[in-house]
């Protein structure tokens, strides 16, 4: 092989053929494309349509292949059988993929956005929950509607119990989440509580400048627009926490091109505007927004995923090619196509969440989800104050491995009369 057929990949650095189609170290593609996934860094996967190109994503999943055929060959034990286990998952994947290709198949849609938001339009006079138009009994509370004595005016805002915490779990050294969770106000009037949670990324502590910075940002920004005006509407609401994650966005950005020690870092942004009766959430990457609603007597809470994951993970098991279950260890799990701060337009899900007593806000990076499960995630939440339920959800992710930095975020809201 002559000096000219090896190249060095732009992503990892290694040697490579320059005949090769993706890096057999980390899977990037080698032959750009503006229609073709690009990984742009450690957790960073970049997408410039709401579709996906399977030859790259065999490319990755290959990755995935050579990453575990090595785990498997200088492990034994435990160790040795999740190999194991990852190589079967794989393949079947990898089989999947090449018979979709050999059939003609190119490209695959992919899910990038929130599910289509339910509404509510009947309001409960006494606890305020949201009903369906046709509904006879408040599904919160169990009152009977009769729209004809609705009140004229809106029920009075919620009053929010809450409680942050964050830990750098059992493996890292840096603690590269930010958290934040607080009351806005304009003058003396309350205006409701802002929650925040940042999950950074870049290496050499540049994730956690990253994290830091966009949380900051979001902060400032919020706070000037809102002295300035309130908006008007629902559409106004989340106009306003568009441009929040743009502002920051573009401030990560622009430290990462400042300092080339930090270039490529970036992170994900999951926020929490709770006003009045009214929760509006920006997202991007992949921490969570959970609404947890405690279930009536005898009768487990129900919980339901605000958010969606812009990772590649999560589009495997959109595409039927990866089982739920698997996705949750998967090696390819934490590499993103949306993040704060990659060199691609910003593109952020926002919805509105009707909120009413009793309802409880989560959010939580993926260091608290990759070891604690849904259903335990509610019921911690619903059993306890918030301060202890996170504390509690720390700790069992922890004793679980604790093998990212750990970070939730909780707020539960009451009638304000309560005690």
């Amino acid at each position: 092989m002559t000096r000219q057929d090896i190249g060095q990949c732009r992503v990892c650095g290694k040697a490579i053929r320059t005949a090769q189609q993706a890096c057999p170290h980390c899977g990037a593609p080698l032959a750009l494309d503006p229609e073709q996934v690009v990984v742009t860094g450690e957790r960073q996967l970049a997408l410039t349509a709401d579709t996906i190109s399977l030859p790259d994503l065999l490319a990755i999943v290959e990755a995935g292949v050579a990453f575990w055929r090595r785990r498997y060959e200088h492990s034994t034990g435990v160790a040795r059988e999740q190999a194991a286990s990852a190589l079967r998952e794989l393949s079947q994947i990898l089989a999947s993929l090449a018979q979709q290709i050999a059939q003609g198949r190119e490209r695959v849609q992919i899910t990038t956005r929130l599910p289509a938001q339910r509404h509510y339009p009947l309001a409960c006079s006494l606890c305020g929950r949201g009903n369906r138009a046709q509904a006879r009994f408040c599904v919160s509370c169990g009152a009977a509607l009769r729209p004809s004595q609705r009140p004229s005016v809106s029920p009075p805002p919620l009053q929010a119990q809450i409680a942050v915490r964050s830990h750098v779990g059992q493996v890292r050294s840096i603690n590269e989440d930010t958290v934040y969770a607080g009351t806005f106000s304009r003058g003396d009037e309350a205006l409701g509580v802002l929650l925040l949670v940042a999950d950074g990324m870049g290496g050499a502590a540049a994730g956690e400048v990253a994290s830091q910075l966009a949380a900051e940002t979001v902060k400032t920004f919020l706070r000037q627009a809102l002295n300035e005006t309130l908006p008007a509407d629902e559409e106004r609401w989340l106009t306003l926490l568009r441009a929040a994650a743009q502002a920051a966005h573009e401030q990560v950005a622009a430290a990462a091109r400042i300092d080339q020690r930090r270039a490529g870092m970036g992170t994900t942004l999951t926020v929490a505007l709770a006003i009045q009766r009214r929760a509006y959430l920006a997202h991007v990457g992949d921490s969570r927004a959970y609404l947890i609603t405690p279930g009536s007597v005898n009768e487990p809470p129900v919980w339901q995923q605000l958010t969606t994951d812009h990772t590649l993970v999560a589009r495997l098991v959109d595409i039927g090619q990866l089982s739920p279950e698997a996705a949750r260890a998967h090696p390819q799990r934490h590499i993103l196509y949306r993040s704060l701060g990659a060199d691609q337009p910003l593109q952020a899900d926002t919805r509105v969440q009707p909120l009413a007593p009793g309802d409880i806000l989560l959010l939580c990076s993926d260091g608290l989800y990759n070891h604690v499960t849904d259903e335990e995630l509610a019921q911690l939440a619903v059993a306890h104050q918030p301060a202890r339920a996170a504390t509690e959800l720390i700790e069992l992710a922890n004793r679980r491995g604790g093998q990212d930095n750990i970070s939730v975020v909780l707020a539960r809201f009451t009638n304000r009369s309560a005690t």
